[in-house]
């Protein structure tokens, strides 16, 4: 196998790692305990930013098959320790909060206007906190006019 073969799947397996267990810190403590109905393979596989596993899979290639061996272990014990701080349940709920959530939307359907805050972006429907009903509510896309 070719060096750079070897290079490309160390990094793509080492950023899935990494990947995976930021989103388990994501799934166990923001998206439970607001109480989301989500599972983790969808977190996972919807909220993926293919640009950004990209530059870290490259980055990661280079760093583990062409640098030294102390470089690759402080390069990915950091990157190990962030990814893993957010199954720290502070952590994890500020991480899910800047990653998932939008402040202060206003969104209207056919019937009636929600102002509050969304929890979550799904497939097919907005899980959004209303600030006059003071509860959760889910909305289904295709009833929301306009952008969200």
């Amino acid at each position: 196998m070719s060096k750079l073969i070897q290079a490309l799947l160390s990094g793509i397996f080492v950023t899935f790692i990494l990947d995976f267990f930021l989103f388990l810190g994501l799934f166990q403590n923001y998206i439970r305990p607001k109480e989301i109905d989500l599972y983790y393979n969808i977190l996972f596989a919807d909220n993926q930013n293919i640009i950004i596993f990209v530059i870290f899979t490259i980055l990661l290639s280079y760093i583990l098959v062409y640098t030294n061996t102390k470089l690759s272990l402080i390069v990915v014990g950091i990157l190990s320790t962030l990814s893993l701080s957010t199954l720290i349940s502070p952590i994890g709920e500020i991480v899910g909060t800047a990653i998932l959530s939008s402040k202060n939307v206003t969104i209207q359907t056919q019937k009636f206007s929600y102002t509050g805050d969304i929890y979550y972006k799904g497939r097919e429907n907005i899980t959004l906190y209303d600030y006059k009903l003071k509860k959760i509510i889910i909305l289904n896309k295709n009833n929301i006019k306009g952008k969200y």
